[in-house]
């Protein structure tokens, strides 16, 4: 009996928490998504704390910056093989009712993908890796342009494709991964002219951009493309896919690239 009571205070102790944090609970499970299969599965408490606890040090650390608008990632699966460490990323910024993200997420792994507004609690719901996040804090004048850009849905809507691909190429347009929108979005906030995807990719390719590459040889790409309906190639120019060179946009490369431009100053873990 009193093990029950315990839980059930914890339970509502957290679901206070999700609500000061901008997102309301009603059970506790969760449908997968970000590339995971549509099953239902239930969310453990512990997965829950864990997560709820980031959202409030990412928040608290966040208020105490003076920041408005901030690049925030997070680390959804361990890429430790590709040399990475942060999956995705999104565009943060401050409301008088706290922090929200805007981001891109593919649905349960399948080929589509929407835009989402969702507040820290979501964002870092999603059975991660590690419970941690990656903040890069744009330059003032960027936050600015960010700000007002991140409100306007239907400016956000035309640099996004609906077409998912977790590998899609940098300099086309027929997919589009999560990063990869981040970025134009990006592109789009800093250059007025920057009205579509074409536009947003010639303007980071003027200012150097540089996506990241991997070895990715055709056994391992026919056998992803023949399982995973979320990724696939044929998006890359053929000289550099047959030559097992696999461009795109990842959290580090963007980063780097921001910080190189002087576009932003360090970016920093909350752990």
């Amino acid at each position: 009996m009193f093990k029950l009571c315990s839980v059930f205070s914890k339970l509502l102790h957290l679901k206070l928490q999700l609500l000061a944090l901008g997102w309301a609970i009603g059970l506790l499970s969760t449908p997968a998504y970000a590339g995971r299969s549509c099953e239902e599965t239930a969310l453990q408490l512990s997965t829950l704390e864990k997560g709820l606890s980031l959202a409030a040090r990412v928040s608290e650390s966040l208020d105490a910056s003076g920041a408005t608008v901030v690049a925030i990632a997070r680390a959804g699966q361990d890429l430790s093989k590709y040399g990475l460490r942060y999956s995705h990323f999104g565009w943060a910024y401050k409301t008088p009712t706290g922090w929200r993200v805007v981001h891109k997420l593919n649905q349960c792994g399948t080929s589509t993908a929407q835009l989402y507004r969702q507040g820290f609690g979501q964002f870092f719901l999603d059975d991660l890796f590690a419970y941690e996040a990656a903040v890069l804090v744009p330059n003032k004048q960027i936050q600015e342009n960010l700000f007002s850009l991140l409100q306007d849905d239907s400016k956000l809507t035309q640099l996004h494709t609906p077409s998912y691909n977790m590998l899609a190429y940098p300099w086309a347009q027929k997919y589009q991964q999560s990063n990869q929108w981040a970025l134009e979005v990006l592109a789009s906030a800093m250059e007025p002219t920057v009205v579509d995807r074409s536009r947003a990719q010639n303007w980071l390719k003027l200012k150097a951009y540089e996506p990241a590459v991997f070895k990715i040889g055709a056994g391992t790409r026919l056998g992803a493309r023949m399982t995973r309906a979320n990724i696939a190639f044929d998006d890359h120019p053929n000289e550099k896919r047959f030559s097992d060179r696999i461009e795109t946009v990842s959290v580090e490369s963007v980063f780097g690239w921001m910080q190189k431009s002087n576009f932003a100053a360090d970016w920093r873990v909350i752990r």
